[in-house]
C-alpha cells in the first residue's frame, strides 16, 4: 500500500500537473485576445470608405450642377477607397470564408461599375457644360450683329431677337429640369429661329447655325448626363459596405462566443491545477520536515568529524591561502575572459538560429491541422458523405495534402537551422574543451579542408554580416587537405571576421567589403590565411600593442579576442600578424601555419 502511494506521489501526480499545465497553455494560445481590436479597426476602415463614397457622390452632384468645374475631386475619392480596401486584411473564420469572398467580389464589382459610369459622366458632362457656357456669348454676338442691320424691317428683327432669347431661356431651363414639355418647346424654338434665319443675309447664317448646333447638343447630352447620374446613384457601393460591416459584426460575435468557451475551460483546468498543486505542496512540506530531521542527525554526526579534520587542515589552509588567492585570480580571469569572449562570438550564431526556429514555430502551418481535424470531428458520423458531397468537404483532401507539404517544408527548414544550431553548440563545447587543453595536453590535429572551415566561420557570423550589409569576397587558392587543430583555427577565423565587420561599422562613403584569402607558400611550407577589411585602420603606435591582453580601441571592447587568437596561433606552431597603412585605410590580419598535408586520409 505504501509503495502504491509513493508511486502515486512521485510519478503520477507530477505528470498530471504537467499535463494540466500543457492543456492550460494550449487553451491560452487558442484564445484570440486581439480579435475585438482587429474587428473595431476594420469597422472604422469601412466607415472611412463609406465617407469617401459619400464625398464622391457629392463631387458628382457638384459637377452636375456646375458648382465645381474641375474634375480632379472626382479622381481622389476612388483612389483613397482602393488604398484603404487594400489594407483591409482581417482573416475571416473558416466557415465564413465563402460569405466574405462574395461580399468582397460584390464590392469590387460595384466600385468598378461606378468608376466606369463616372468616367462616362465626366465625358458627357464636360461637353454639356462647354455648350451651356457658350450660349450667352453666342447670343450676345448675334444680337450685336442684328443691331447693325439698319435697313431691315424693325419688326422682323425684333421677332428674330425674341425667338433667339426664348430659345436660350428654354435651353437653360431644360438644363435645370429636363422634361418632355421643355424638349418640345426647344424643338419649336429651333424651327422658328431656323426659319427667321432664312430672311437674313448669308453672313449671319453661320453664327446662328453654330448657336443652333450647341442647343441641339444640349438637347441630346442633358438626358444622357441625367441618366448617368441616376445610374451612378443606383450602384450599390454603400449597400456592399453595409453588408461587410454586418459580416464583421457576425464574425466578432462568433469569435467572442468561442473565446468565452475557452475562458471557461481555462477556469476549470486552472482550478484543477490549483487543487493538485496545493496537494503536492502539502506533501512537499511533510517531506521537507522529514529531510530536516535526517539532516539534523547527519549534522550532529559530522560535527565531531569536522572538528578533527579542521585541526589537521588548519595549517595547510593558511599556507595555501595566499597562493590560491593570487593564482586563482590571475588564472581564472585569463581563462574566463578568453572562453567568454570566444563563446560570445558563437552565441551570436546560436541566437540567430534560435530566433529563426522560434519565428517559424510561431507562424507554423500546423495550426491549420487543428481546424481540419475539428471539421472532420464535426462530421465523423457522415465523413464519407461530407468529403464526397459537401463543397467544403471536397476541398479537405486537397487542403490536407497542401498542409502536409507545407509542414514538411517547415520541418526541413527548421531541421537545417537546428543542424546549424547544433554545430554552433558543439563548437562552444569544443571551445571549452580546447581551453581545458591549454594546461599542457597536446594539440588535437585532424584533416581539414580550409575552404570548408572558412565557410563555417562565415555562417557563424552570417547574421551580423547581413545586418551590416557586408560583402564577402573569396580569393581561395587550391590548397590540399591539411592537418590542423580545427577548433582553435575556427576560433581565430570567427574572431578575425567579427573584428573586420566591426571595423567597418561606421563606414558610409563606400561599400563594406571583406576579402578572405587562402594561399599555400611552397617555398617555406606555410599556409597563409588572411582577412582584409576596408574599415577604420590601425594607428602606427598601436601596431605593437594590438595583440596585448586587455588592449582595445573600441568603447565596448575588452581586448580579449586578438590576444586569445595570438595565443591559439602559437599553440599551433604558427603566428598571427597585422598590417595597416594607417587610419581610414583598412587592415589585414594574416595567420601563418605550418603546411602539414593530410596524406592517406580520405
Amino acid at each position: 500500500m505504501n509503495g502504491a502511494s509513493s508511486f502515486l506521489n512521485r510519478v503520477l501526480l507530477p505528470r498530471l500537473a504537467v499535463l494540466l499545465a500543457a492543456v492550460l497553455g494550449v487553451l491560452y494560445l487558442m484564445t484570440n485576445a486581439d480579435a475585438p481590436l482587429d474587428y473595431a479597426q476594420s469597422r472604422d476602415l469601412i466607415g472611412r470608405v463609406k465617407q469617401l463614397d459619400a464625398q464622391w457622390d457629392t463631387e458628382i452632384l457638384k459637377a452636375r450642377i456646375a458648382v465645381a468645374r474641375n474634375y480632379d475631386p472626382l479622381v481622389k475619392p476612388p483612389q483613397d477607397m482602393h488604398k484603404l480596401l487594400q489594407t483591409f486584411t482581417i482573416e475571416p473564420p473558416h466557415q465564413a470564408a465563402e460569405a466574405w469572398k462574395d461580399r468582397r467580389e460584390t464590392l469590387a464589382q460595384a466600385l468598378a461599375e461606378k468608376t466606369r459610369l463616372v468616367e462616362q459622366f465626366k465625358s458627357h458632362n464636360a461637353i454639356l457644360r462647354n455648350s451651356l457656357a457658350f450660349l450667352p456669348t453666342a447670343e450676345d454676338d448675334i444680337q450685336h450683329q442684328l443691331n447693325t442691320l439698319q435697313d431691315q424691317d424693325k419688326l422682323m428683327l425684333q421677332d428674330m431677337s425674341n425667338d433667339i432669347y426664348d430659345l436660350l431661356l428654354s435651353t437653360l431651363e431644360f438644363a435645370q429640369t429636363t422634361t418632355d414639355e421643355r424638349t418640345h418647346s426647344i424643338e419649336l424654338g429651333l424651327n422658328e429661329v431656323a426659319i427667321d434665319a432664312q430672311r437674313l443675309p448669308p453672313s449671319f447664317k453661320e453664327p446662328i447655325e453654330i448657336l443652333l448646333n450647341h442647343v441641339k447638343l444640349i438637347l441630346r447630352e442633358q438626358p444622357k448626363v441625367n441618366a448617368l447620374v441616376e445610374e451612378i446613384d443606383a450602384v450599390p457601393v454603400s449597400e456592399s459596405l453595409d453588408a461587410i460591416t454586418d459580416q464583421l459584426n457576425q464574425d466578432q460575435q462568433q469569435t467572442e462566443r468561442l473565446n468565452q468557451r475557452h475562458h471557461l475551460y481555462l477556469l476549470v483546468f486552472s482550478a484543477l491545477l490549483l487543487v493538485l498543486l496545493l496537494y503536492l505542496a502539502s506533501r512537499l512540506i511533510r517531506s521537507y520536515a522529514e529531510i530536516n530531521r535526517v539532516n539534523d542527525a547527519l549534522q550532529a554526526a559530522n560535527s565531531h568529524l569536522e572538528q578533527r579534520v579542521e585541526k589537521r587542515t588548519h595549517e595547510l589552509r593558511e599556507a595555501q591561502s595566499a597562493l590560491m588567492a593570487n593564482a586563482r585570480q590571475a588564472g581564472m580571469a585569463e581563462i574566463a575572459t578568453n572562453v567568454l569572449h570566444n563563446v560570445g562570438n558563437v552565441l551570436n550564431s546560436v541566437n540567430i538560429s534560435a530566433e529563426l526556429v522560434a519565428r517559424k514555430l510561431r507562424t507554423s502551418k500546423a495550426q491549420g491541422l487543428a481546424r481540419a481535424v475539428a471539421m472532420i470531428n464535426e462530421h465523423r458520423h457522415d465523413l464519407g458523405e461530407f468529403i464526397t458531397v459537401d463543397e467544403r468537404g471536397k476541398l479537405l483532401p486537397g487542403y490536407l495534402n497542401q498542409l502536409a507539404e507545407a509542414i514538411a517544408a517547415e520541418q526541413q527548414s527548421m531541421s537545417d537551422e537546428l543542424t546549424q544550431l547544433s554545430k554552433s553548440v558543439d563548437h562552444i563545447k569544443d571551445i571549452v574543451s580546447t581551453q581545458q587543453s591549454y594546461a599542457g595536453v597536446a594539440t588535437m590535429e585532424e584533416p581539414l579542408h580550409i575552404h570548408e572551415l572558412l565557410e563555417d566561420a562565415l555562417r557563424m557570423n552570417a547574421g551580423a554580416l547581413t545586418r551590416h550589409n557586408v560583402t564577402v569576397v573569396r580569393q581561395y587558392d587550391e590548397v590540399p587537405r591539411v592537418m590542423a587543430d580545427k577548433h582553435r583555427l575556427l576560433l581565430i577565423l570567427i574572431n578575425l571576421i567579427s573584428n573586420a565587420k566591426q571595423a567597418m561599422a561606421n563606414l558610409s562613403d563606400r561599400p563594406r567589403e571583406i576579402i578572405l584569402q587562402v594561399r599555400a607558400v611552397e617555398e617555406d611550407a606555410t599556409l597563409h590565411i588572411s582577412v582584409k577589411d576596408d574599415g577604420e585602420g590601425i594607428l602606427p603606435e598601436n601596431m605593437t600593442r594590438i595583440f596585448a591582453h586587455g588592449f582595445t580601441t573600441r568603447k565596448d571592447g575588452h581586448g580579449f579576442g586578438l590576444h586569445s587568437c595570438a595565443l591559439a596561433a602559437v599553440e599551433m606552431q604558427g603566428r598571427l600578424t597585422a598590417h595597416s597603412d594607417g587610419p581610414g585605410k583598412g587592415a589585414v590580419f594574416t595567420l601563418e601555419l605550418p603546411l602539414k598535408t593530410a596524406v592517406g586520409v580520405s
